[in-house]
């Protein structure tokens, strides 16, 4: 099959999506091939022009470009640059969670939200770990995507403030507390249309039915949408830092010494101290 500019676009106004996505040229952000991802960063560039050229909705549907550039923060910079020129309703910064150190994801994100306009959404694509939502808002990025709470609940993992649990593990067999205290999910919660799930039932068919995943899908999701409302109104509320500091003790169990360096520096370069009560 090939996909060109102008058929990836027309696919999507045909689904009707209320965002659609340039065709970019991703290349990992872990390549050492530099004059490779510069071709992917000018190619990505040329293909948003055509992109754009073919949208046949551009009042109802927004067309979203994608930054390249891979590690190489000059390279994300020129291609900043190039994508804000084109002036699309949204920006999305691409080719991350590519298996490169936290420490140069936050920096390319840093790098990134620091050059694009302040009201349009930024969207980073691909992310999804709690800890990793948080730290990227605080960079500047507003929206994410990623199959992992979904595909981690295909394993038996619940995700909690308190981190992730394995509920295939014995120790829940007799477990018969919600998947997780104060969790307002349709599993965890009773009544009010709640199936008021326990630990031990999700242990008990997880690596037995299907229907085990479908239970810690629905939690995960739950989980990730309430966390990002919460960020949205500690931000409203002029909370965040603190909705910060709360979110990584409840992680770590209050041992500041087990808080992950990647996120303590990469906060700090926003004025968020992480080490400071």
């Amino acid at each position: 099959m090939l996909l060109t500019p102008e058929h990836s676009i027309g696919l999507q106004n045909t689904i009707g999506s209320d965002i659609i996505m340039q065709l970019d040229d991703v290349l990992v952000t872990t390549s050492p091939d530099a004059k490779r991802m510069r071709e992917a960063m000018e190619r990505s560039v040329r293909w948003l022009d055509r992109c754009i050229a073919a949208h046949a909705n551009p009042t109802t549907q927004n067309l979203f470009c994608i930054i390249q550039g891979g590690l190489d923060l000059e390279m994300r910079k020129e291609c900043c640059k190039e994508m804000v020129a084109r002036d699309t309703p949204g920006i999305a910064i691409g080719g991350l969670s590519g298996g490169e150190a936290k420490a140069d994801y936050c920096r390319v994100v840093n790098t990134c939200t620091s050059l694009l306009p302040e009201l349009k959404p930024r969207y980073v694509m691909g992310i999804g770990y709690p800890e990793d939502l948080v730290v990227s808002v605080a960079l500047g990025a507003d929206m994410f995507d990623c199959v992992w709470p979904t595909r981690t609940a295909r394993f038996g993992n619940a995700i909690t403030k308190y981190g992730v649990l394995n509920l295939k593990h014995a120790r829940y067999a007799n477990d018969f507390g919600p998947v997780e205290d104060g969790c307002g999910c349709v599993c965890c919660r009773k009544g009010e249309g709640g199936l008021g799930i326990t630990r031990a039932f999700v242990h008990h068919i997880a690596a037995k039915e299907t229907v085990g995943a479908h239970l810690l899908t629905m939690h995960n999701v739950w989980y990730q949408l309430a966390l990002m409302r919460s960020v949205r109104e500690s931000i409203i509320e002029d909370r965040f830092p603190a909705l910060l500091k709360q979110f990584f003790s409840d992680l770590h169990e209050g041992e500041k010494s087990k808080y992950p360096d990647w996120a303590v520096e990469a906060l700090q370069t926003v004025g968020v101290d992480l080490m400071v009560d």
